[in-house]
């Protein structure tokens, strides 16, 4: 086994959005750091599998999806979500755990509220093109050019439609805090409230952090620097640890 192994970061898209986000953190993040895009069903290159609109039934795919890749000692690894990706990372964690695969070392949970009491009902009806444009606008994150385009909306909407149904799905139920630390990143400016951001504790068994950035729900477009040195770091932290005990289990063999 090595210990200079790299930290995989499993990273989750956000509402109607593809894989394709987190393209650029691959040429700005170091090669240790090794930035995994998670692509749901129905987008970029898995285009022709149907959307899917219950989150467990969607976090139990991914995690059958990824288990070949999570196996033995060697494989660190950490989620990060944005939004909807960031509730999506939450219930990976326990399809994951469900399956007894090795747990990541972190869970990155960006611009989305604590699971334990947050309020899903809005999501739960499906919208209208109307609301969901509404919405896009609202969120700050889409050019009036690209809301105004026909042809990209006949093709954004109905994913958008069924991300929101997927967060609309969510229910807490009863379950036991999480034994890795959890990192949230709210923006100064979001809807997202810092008290609804702090309900993240609720769930952190082992450790919890809340950083703020200036801007909106983008703020990790809007400044992606600063979002990914500060990711980098924890990112860092965390690896290091894993290094020191992989090396403490070889001298004890």
């Amino acid at each position: 086994m090595s210990v200079s192994t790299r930290l995989r970061l499993f990273c989750l898209p956000y509402s109607g959005a593809s894989a394709m986000v987190y393209a650029r953190w691959r040429r700005a993040l170091p090669d240790w750091l090794q930035v995994c895009p998670l692509e749901l069903p129905g987008r970029g290159m898995r285009m022709d599998e149907p959307l899917q609109r219950d989150i467990k039934t969607l976090a139990a795919q991914l995690a059958d999806e990824i288990s070949r890749d999570l196996s033995g000692l060697n494989a660190p690894y950490a989620l990060f979500g944005h939004s909807l990706g960031g509730l999506l990372a939450f219930e990976l964690v326990h399809a994951l755990k469900a399956r007894n695969l090795p747990a990541p070392l972190a869970l990155f949970a960006s611009g989305t509220a604590g699971p334990a009491r947050r309020d899903v009902s809005e999501y739960a009806i499906e919208k209208t093109d109307e609301q969901l444009i509404a919405r896009l606008r609202e969120l700050q994150g889409t050019a009036e050019e690209a809301l105004a385009n026909p042809e990209l909306m006949q093709l954004m909407l109905p994913i958008l439609r069924a991300d929101f149904l997927l967060c609309g799905s969510f229910t807490y139920g009863e379950r036991a805090p999480l034994g890795m630390p959890i990192h949230v990143f709210g923006g100064k400016q979001d809807s997202v409230r810092a008290d609804q951001l702090l309900d993240w504790q609720l769930d952190a068994a082992s450790g919890f952090s809340l950083d703020m950035f200036d801007g909106h729900h983008f703020f990790l477009v809007q400044h992606e620097s600063a979002v990914l040195r500060c990711l980098r770091r924890y990112a860092d932290e965390h690896l290091a640890r894993w290094r020191n005990d992989a090396a403490r289990q070889l001298a004890d063999v």
